[in-house]
């Protein structure tokens, strides 16, 4: 459920389309095949030390964890953190990536 190739990620930025919100930017890629969601996250090195990257990295990784289950289509997503999730409720986290996964099912 994770991408995790530099090739798969590659072809998300190439050829997917980019949705934006306030913590985040979400690249988005429709596979043609059945299985579920791919999940990947990157964090540049702009924002911040390893430490604070790796927070970030945990907290989308939660805030994905908790949502994911209703996302059934079978989307390559990559997230793209921006500095203000540090300073973003958990719960304004979660209901962003919600919007997103909706928006994934809805097309």
């Amino acid at each position: 459920m994770r991408l995790r190739k530099r090739a798969d990620f590659r072809n998300v930025y190439d050829h997917g389309d980019r949705r934006s919100s306030a913590s985040f930017t979400v690249f988005r890629l429709r596979r043609d095949d059945t299985g579920g969601p791919r999940i990947g996250f990157t964090t540049p090195r702009a924002i911040g030390k390893a430490v604070i990257r790796n927070r970030i990295r945990r907290r989308m990784r939660e805030a994905v964890r908790l949502e994911l289950p209703p996302l059934t289509a079978p989307f390559d997503l990559v997230f793209h953190p921006r500095r203000s999730i540090l300073e973003v409720d958990f719960l304004k986290l979660r209901s962003e990536v919600n919007r997103v996964f909706q928006t994934c099912n809805g097309s």
